[in-house]
């Protein structure tokens, strides 16, 4: 499991780590049944405090994403997501958005200036379904 926490984006780490669990269970990098690394392990790689990690596990296993077996240690719910897969690919688009405007604010792009970024790629995506279908007539 690889993951990148980024210290100075405001976002808390916790979250950092959480947001992109989510997203690799909803892309299947991660898989059900998969175990995840330790706490200790975890904690150990990302350079965070244990608890932090513990936090994000207990968290995750709260919504449905992971589970804990008993001497086994953590792993991928075979359901992730209590609250059903349509609501889990939303959570994951709102972590890759978060990271996109960490990222824009980093480069010092204002809000305006991605509103606008965003709402060109949405035209661009609708003008491609629209000619795929042309295509397919």
């Amino acid at each position: 499991m690889r993951l990148r926490i980024e210290p100075s984006s405001g976002v808390p780490i916790s979250r950092q780590i959480a947001d992109q669990i989510r997203s690799q269970c909803v892309a299947r990098a991660l898989k059900p049944g998969d175990r995840v690394p330790s706490v200790r392990e975890l904690a150990r790689e990302l350079a965070v405090n244990q608890n932090t990690i513990l936090h994000v596990y207990e968290r995750l296993t709260a919504e449905g994403w992971l589970e804990t077996r008993q001497g086994s240690g953590t792993f991928v719910k075979a359901n992730p997501g209590a609250r059903g897969h349509k609501n889990a690919q939303t959570q994951a688009l709102l972590a890759q958005l978060r990271q996109a405007v960490q990222q824009a604010r980093l480069l010092g792009i204002s809000s305006e200036e991605l509103h606008e970024m965003l709402s060109a790629s949405m035209a661009l995506e609708t003008e491609s379904d629209i000619q795929a279908e042309r295509r397919s007539l």
